[in-house]
């Protein structure tokens, strides 16, 4: 007999249980909105310190709400835990752990891996799975399903399994898990049926498609967009630069046409938790399948290698004051992958900041989120922006946060240079451009 009339009331009643394994940026969000949907929320992650926090009302991520999320947790529709046993008392999971790629860039599915078998030994009759983490096409019914159908439950009848991938913008304060589209795709039309029911009690769009390999496919072709599009804008700053043309105001007059442009723009290089690393599980799939993916290597080219174009502009900048790198005492001014925030995984800054260290300059760095900064063996205390950046020989600006006084900056310091263009509509003896 059919579980899905059982399951279907509970998810329309909002009566089901609902679990959210992994509690980081992208778990913690839709687990406070599961809650604020009206469903009772558990949400499991290793780490016990993070449930600790949830449960007395306090959110470590800066994108989750902190009234929302005590809110959540005194009305008794969240509670954390480290234990994978509640698990079992749920009706619909969601599974948002990290995948995170290995030094040769292959998918490493280690967590999700521990997440499907610790949920396998308690999956029941009903019960409805959602894989979010951004993985390779197949993972959902190559992977995860074999796993869970060793139970001896099936897909489609007895249980449910869809993939819907997460797509959080962290510092984004428009668009949250609540309002950014929702794709899901299923392994049967009874899991996408059961998939839509559920994340449509939350979320204002859900978008379904055709198989879980769509889905999945979808994900990392965002995320390739942008990774290609900004790789041209890289190259072009540095033809700009060959041709003394001022990129920026390339990319502005471009971004005039109304139709067929859409501007990116370039930087010292990528960085966080999806960008520089999603288009490698497309890659690895693609060559999986036989295929090679130029233009997605060439753009990983482009982009990886900006940190060392950034390097070369300082030391050719230093060299024109009759300054070698070594001994120069160099100011990163922002080292977060992105605005206003406080993640720093994969940023260029930590790049920038080894080679430079490697080459002999003293570092320092000011970033009014990120208190310590680690890159490779060097280990830097955040300095004081304008306590320090007048004793150096140039400041660079890596990241581009509001509430820096970027005008105070150019007085101070003696050089800087501006990767970012943060400085936009100034023009100053001491101020170079990317």
């Amino acid at each position: 007999m059919s579980n899905v009339p059982e399951l279907e009331a509970r998810l329309e009643s909002r009566s089901a249980r609902a679990g959210v394994v992994g509690l980081g940026y992208a778990g913690l969000p839709l687990a406070v909105e599961v809650a604020r949907a009206g469903f009772e929320v558990i949400g499991i992650d290793i780490d016990p310190d993070r449930a600790g926090q949830i449960n007395r009302g306090r959110s470590y991520m800066p994108d989750v709400d902190p009234g929302l999320l005590l809110e959540a947790v005194s009305s008794g529709r969240l509670r954390a835990t480290a234990d994978y046993e509640s698990i079992g008392a749920c009706d619909a999971v969601s599974i948002c752990v990290p995948t995170p790629l290995r030094k040769t860039r292959d998918p490493d599915l280690t967590h999700v891996l521990e997440a499907v078998r610790s949920l396998q030994t308690h999956l029941r009759p009903g019960m409805l799975v959602v894989l979010e983490s951004t993985t390779y096409p197949g993972t959902t019914d190559e992977v995860v399903l074999p796993i869970l159908e060793e139970s001896g439950l099936r897909a489609g009848e007895d249980f449910f399994l869809c993939y819907s991938p997460e797509r959080v913008d962290p510092g984004n304060s428009r668009y949250g898990t609540r309002n950014i589209p929702k794709v899901i795709g299923g392994v049967t039309s009874n899991c996408l049926r059961m998939g839509k029911l559920y994340y449509g009690q939350v979320m204002d769009t859900v978008v379904p498609v055709s198989s879980t390999l769509a889905a999945e496919a979808a994900k990392l072709l965002e995320n390739t967009f942008r990774m290609v599009n900004v790789g041209l804008a890289n190259e072009t700053a540095v033809l700009c630069d060959r041709l003394g043309i001022d990129v920026w105001e390339v990319i502005e007059a471009a971004g005039t046409k109304p139709f067929g442009f859409m501007p990116f723009y370039p930087g010292p290089g990528l960085g966080g938790h999806c960008i520089p690393v999603d288009p490698h599980f497309l890659a690895w799939k693609s060559k999986q399948a036989g295929f090679e993916p130029r233009l997605i290597q060439l753009a990983s080219e482009i982009n990886g290698g900006m940190p060392r174009y950034i390097v070369g502009r300082i030391q050719s900048a230093l060299n024109d004051r009759g300054k070698p790198v070594r001994g120069s005492r160099i100011h990163l001014v922002g080292v977060a992958y992105k605005r206003n925030v406080a993640d720093t995984r994969e940023s260029p800054a930590l790049d920038i900041a080894a080679l430079l260290a490697r080459m002999g300059a003293e570092v320092a760095y000011s970033d009014p989120f990120v208190s310590r900064l680690k890159a490779g063996s060097l280990e830097l205390d955040r300095s004081g922006l304008f306590e320090t950046v007048g004793e150096s020989d140039i400041a660079v600006i890596l990241t581009d946060h509001d509430g820096v006084d970027y005008a105070r900056l150019l007085g101070a310091a003696s050089l800087v240079l501006d990767t970012r263009n943060a400085t936009r509509g100034v023009a100053a003896p001491n101020l170079l451009r990317l």
